[in-house]
């Protein structure tokens, strides 16, 4: 090394800031906010956040929290449809886009920022890649000087997830959830590739906002992994609304004509040509915009795992135990992944959930807190926010049959009780519970239909519970509620189990 090279590293060494903390979480979405915030409460400890986007991440800006901002009033405007004696309502398109912006705060993060600030946490803008143990390295996005976070107890790597484009797909530029949920210009055709939880919700909007929407879907059912009930009822609703789902139907390839390039490598515009495959053999349809639902994968390409001898799949293959603060063999007891980088249910819910027992645990670690055991069985419930909703929790009758339960199911229509058959004057929908028979205990529950969302959680409730389904009946819903379709669905089970 010369002198004049040696200077030049000197002063390249001397430019880096330098912090210590005793967290360091690498990503600030709420999964990211949660564990920094659960590790240090009521202790002297330390955390820093690491954000080189919006800090609120995802959920906040591109995902939950704008999709559910357009999907409420639509909503609400078909619940009023649906009832007598009131005209139908009309959609307001540029006062419901001014409301998303409202809810994503003018994709400004000022307010987050405040928060974590006020919370004792440090928050450093840039891209953070670990390069050590207990090391990581934020670029400055605005090209200055790098920092240097050094971590006396954990790293956490909550960086998300990103949509999956496949490669055949790449050439058309297409929408991903992010341009879907903060749309400015309606495209009169829209054609939707995927048909699960992010296709059938933005099919919804879109189609209330008035795109024509065509939605092609590879197999041979909506919402897979869900009970076969409930893809059954989006799809009727969304034809309904005038969607065209194409059931069976590969996009195979696809061009636009007359796009115009962006200037930062996104082309818009034109129209797109896309080729597509079913039981029929090929053919072509097109649209005015694309937009590709096929999955998400966990943010890890970019994050320094290499420097620990790691890859992706060590981090998503994990053991990610609910009780201690050790990530799980192979990663060091320092590395927690969380949220939807550590390859577990992609939902807010659970990933924030995860991050308050494990910032818990290495809270713990650190004051020799003790803690209390966490539960064997926590479900994983989930709400899809179409006409009708669709929420569930814990396993389907098939995953349960699957998992060795003797299974029995109790199925009622949605509009069986007063209650839940007084929200619209034409209620459809299904709800299902899932009950183990030699525990007499629930192991899922499914419901479909108008508000559904709001009879979930006392499944949940009776699943981490362990409650025996004779002792649900004295669990008196309120009349004329919704919550007495608990009723109806304990009545349709087996007298022995409903007494013992």
């Amino acid at each position: 090394m010369t002198p004049e090279n040696a200077s030049a590293a000197t002063t390249e060494i001397t430019e880096i800031t330098e912090i210590t903390a005793d967290v360091v979480v690498i990503g600030g979405g709420p999964v990211g906010e949660n564990i920094a915030q659960y590790a240090i409460e009521g202790t002297d400890q330390t955390a820093v956040i690491v954000e080189g986007e919006l800090l609120g991440g995802e959920c906040s800006y591109y995902a939950c929290m704008p999709s559910k901002a357009l999907l409420r009033p639509l909503s609400v405007a078909d619940s009023a449809a649906h009832l007598e004696g009131i005209s139908t309502p009309t959609v307001d398109v540029p006062a419901l886009l001014a409301r998303r912006d409202t809810w994503v705060s003018q994709y400004d993060d000022t307010g987050q920022v405040d928060w974590a600030q006020g919370a004792g946490m440090q928050v450093v803008r840039g891209h953070g890649r670990i390069v050590g143990e207990r090391e990581v390295r934020v670029e400055d996005p605005d090209g200055g000087p790098p920092t240097l976070v050094h971590a006396t107890r954990a790293v956490v790597l909550a960086t998300g997830s990103q949509a999956v484009v496949p490669d055949a797909l790449q050439p058309l530029s297409p929408w991903t959830s992010r341009d879907a949920t903060g749309v400015q210009e309606v495209p009169g055709e829209l054609l939707i590739v995927g048909g699960g939880v992010v296709a059938v919700e933005a099919a919804t909007w879109m189609a209330a906002l008035g795109s024509h929407v065509t939605l092609l879907v590879r197999g041979d059912s909506l919402l897979r992994g869900m009970e076969p009930f409930a893809g059954e009822h989006v799809l009727d609703a969304l034809t309904a609304l005038g969607v065209t789902v194409q059931l069976g139907t590969s996009a195979v390839s696809g061009e636009r004509t007359d796009a115009r390039d962006s200037g930062l490598g996104r082309i818009h515009g034109g129209r797109v040509r896309l080729q597509v495959a079913d039981a029929q053999g090929r053919r072509e349809i097109s649209g005015d915009e694309i937009l590709v639902a096929t999955g998400r994968t966990p943010r890890l390409a970019d994050v320094g795992l290499d420097a620990l001898g790691l890859s992706p799949e060590d981090i998503t293959g994990a053991q990610h135990p609910t009780s201690d603060d050790a990530t799980g063999a192979p990663l060091p007891s320092w590395l927690h992944a969380v949220g939807d980088a550590s390859g577990e249910p992609p939902l807010t819910h659970w990933g924030k959930y995860r991050a308050r027992v494990i910032g818990q645990a290495i809270r713990a670690g650190a004051t020799g807190e003790v803690l209390e055991p966490v539960p064997e069985t926590v479900p994983v419930p989930q709400v899809v926010f179409t006409d009708p909703q669709v929420t569930s929790t814990g396993l389907t009758a098939a995953q349960a049959r699957e998992a060795g339960h003797d299974v029995v199911t109790a199925q009622v229509p949605f509009g069986g009780a007063a209650g839940s058959a007084l929200l619209r004057d034409d209620v459809s929908g299904t709800a299902q519970l899932v009950v183990d028979r030699s525990t007499a205990t629930l192991v899922g529950a499914t419901f479909v239909g108008p508000e559904a969302s709001e009879l979930i959680h006392a499944a949940t409730i009776a699943i981490v519970g362990q409650v025996p389904v004779h002792v649900l009946r004295h669990a008196v819903p309120s009349f004329p509620t919704s919550s007495e379709l608990w009723l109806r669905l304990l009545e349709e089970l087996p007298q022995e189990l409903r007494t013992t």
